[in-house]
């Protein structure tokens, strides 16, 4: 009983990890794919006009538990933070979500952070085909330095170590 207990356990973290595997369609060290998000006022930002900097990008949705936990963690402790830093950019993008839905939700939870909307998926696409939150830290040379699923506030402390290291 006790080896079959062993052997389910482990089947179960194998099955668990080719899962997170199969859904992420970039890994670190590859070229970060490059995307466009149309501003409220209609003009456009391009992740390849960030070259040179430390870009954050964090998919996130309105309903995620997960993600609502992390987003003021990302507040406080990385965008207040760095937000004068002209090397360093937030993108906070929600997966599903139009200008409305992002604004009200920024607006209900205080925030300052940078929320864009992924209404169909066009950015969301490129990195990951599931599971939220999920951050990518891109380097000054468009290469994905850390890519992480889910919120654990260890790994986001290493992450945004990983960030400062980036920076220096």
């Amino acid at each position: 009983m006790k080896k079959l207990t062993i052997f389910i356990i482990l089947a179960l973290f194998a099955i668990t990890t080719f899962a997170q595997d199969e859904f992420t369609l970039v890994k670190e060290g590859d070229t970060a794919p490059d995307f466009s998000i149309t501003l409220e006022d209609g003009s456009v930002k391009k992740l390849s006009d960030m070259k040179g900097k430390v870009v954050w990008i964090n998919f996130f949705a309105t309903w995620c538990p997960p993600c609502r936990k992390e987003l003021p963690h990302l507040e406080k402790e990385v965008y207040l933070k760095l937000k004068q830093n002209d090397n360093f950019e937030v993108l906070v993008i929600g997966r599903e979500h139009d200008w409305a839905t992002v604004n009200k939700f920024k607006t209900d939870n205080n925030y300052t952070l940078p929320f864009y909307p992924d209404a169909d998926r066009e950015i969301f696409s490129k990195y990951a085909k599931q599971n939220i939150p999920r951050n990518f830290i891109i380097d000054k040379d468009g290469k994905i330095a850390v890519a992480s699923i889910g919120f654990k506030e260890d790994d986001f402390n290493k992450i945004i170590e990983k960030v400062h290291e980036l920076l220096k």
